[in-house]
C-alpha cells in the first residue's frame, strides 16, 4: 500500500485527516506532520523521518502537502530527491483531494500513479458561486510572469529595484513564498549566498519552491555585487533578495549592493547564541555585524510577514547583549 504523509504549517494536516475520515472511514498508513511556530526546518525534517519510518521499508510514499514552497514543501522535497522514481508530492491539498487519494489507493499501488490521478479531484473541488464569477479557462498568466527572462541577465534595458532585502535563516519558505511575495511584487526572488551556491541540491530546491510566476535564482556573493553594479540590462526586474545571515547581507552592502534597510525574518539557534524572542538568535558577531550595518546607515525591520507589528531593533540587540554578558 501507498503511505501518505500530510504534512502542514499549524494542525492543518491533523484537522483534515480527521475530516477525511468522517467522510471515508480510518485509513491505515496516513501519518501528519505538522510544522508549528516554534520549531525550525532541523526539527520538522525529523518529523518527516519519523512519520516515514512508520510505513514498511518496502512502501512507497506520497506527501500531500499544503502549500508549495513552505517549509513543509521544502523539507519533503528534500527527502523526495532520493526517491524520485517511486515517491510522488502533490500540493494544494483539499478535501475533495484527499479522499480521491484514499479511494485510488484501492485500486492503485503507485504514488505517482496517484499523484497524477488526484491533481485533477483537488481542481474540481473548488467551486465559486455565483458561477459569473468563475474565472475564464486559459486566462492570461499575470504580466509579470510573462514579462520575466529565464536568465538572471540579458534583460531588456532597464535598472533592477530591490523591493525586498531579508535575513532569513530559512531562504526561500512560506512566508517569502506567499506573504512577503504578494506585497512586494518581485519577477525574482535571488538567494545571495556562497554556501547555498556550492551546494547543488539546496540550489535545485530553492529554485522548485519559487512561487507561480516568480523566478528564483541563487548567487555568490562576489556575483551579486557584479550585478548591482551593472544592472544597466536587468528589464527593470524587481528583486527580493534573501540572506542567510547579517554577515552575507554586510558583505553585499559592504561591495556595492544599494540597501538601505534589511528585513529581519528568522536567525537559527544554535550553541553559543542566545535567543532574546522566538525567532531571532544571536552570538556576539551577529550583533558586531548589526552594529557594522547600523554604522552604514542601514535600518532593520524586524517582521516575520508584513501584517506583523514593526519590533525593535535596538531593544533585541540590547536584549541579547545582557544575556549574553551574563554567559560570560
Amino acid at each position: 500500500m501507498v503511505g501518505i504523509i500530510l504534512a502542514s504549517h499549524g494542525k492543518f494536516a491533523e484537522g483534515i485527516k480527521q475530516s477525511g475520515e468522517m467522510i471515508f472511514g480510518e485509513q491505515e498508513k496516513v501519518e501528519t506532520v505538522t510544522f508549528m511556530p516554534n520549531e525550525g526546518p532541523d526539527a520538522l525534517k525529523a518529523h518527516l523521518e519519523a512519520a516515514i519510518a512508520k510505513f514498511d521499508p518496502e512502501d512507497e510514499v506520497l506527501f500531500l502537502i499544503d502549500l508549495w514552497g513552505g517549509s513543509p514543501f521544502n523539507q519533503s522535497n528534500g527527502l523526495f530527491e532520493a526517491h524520485q522514481d517511486k515517491w510522488a508530492i502533490v500540493t494544494g491539498l483539499n478535501l475533495p483531494m484527499l479522499i480521491e487519494a484514499y479511494g485510488s489507493r484501492l485500486t492503485m499501488n503507485s504514488a505517482q500513479e496517484i499523484a497524477a490521478h488526484i491533481v485533477e479531484a483537488g481542481r474540481d473541488g473548488v467551486k465559486i458561486k455565483p458561477e459569473s464569477l468563475e474565472p475564464a479557462a486559459g486566462a492570461a498568466q499575470p504580466a509579470a510572469a510573462a514579462a520575466a527572462p529565464s536568465a538572471l541577465t540579458g534583460g531588456q534595458p532597464g535598472k533592477m529595484s530591490y523591493v525586498l532585502a531579508r535575513v532569513d535563516s530559512r531562504l526561500l519558505h512560506g512566508q517569502v513564498a506567499t506573504a512577503w511575495t504578494k506585497s512586494t511584487q518581485p519577477t525574482r526572488i535571488i538567494v545571495v549566498s556562497d554556501n547555498v551556491a556550492k551546494d547543488e541540491l539546496r540550489k535545485k530546491l530553492i529554485t522548485q519552491a519559487a512561487p507561480p510566476g516568480v523566478k528564483a535564482h541563487v548567487v555568490p556573493i562576489d556575483q551579486m555585487i557584479k550585478i548591482a553594479k551593472d544592472d544597466q540590462h536587468m528589464g527593470g526586474q524587481k528583486a527580493l533578495l534573501l540572506f542567510e545571515t547579517p554577515q552575507d547581507a554586510l558583505r553585499a552592502i559592504e561591495g556595492g549592493v544599494p540597501l538601505k534597510e534589511l528585513n529581519i525574518g528568522s536567525m537559527a539557534h544554535s550553541t553559543g547564541k542566545v535567543q532574546p524572542n522566538k525567532v531571532l538568535a544571536f552570538d556576539q558577531n551577529d550583533i558586531d555585524t548589526f552594529a557594522k550595518l547600523k554604522a552604514k546607515g542601514v535600518t532593520f525591520d524586524v517582521r516575520k510577514v508584513p501584517t506583523d507589528a514593526h519590533g525593535n531593533m535596538d531593544e533585541i540587540l540590547k536584549k541579547a547583549q545582557d544575556e549574553l554578558n551574563k554567559q560570560g
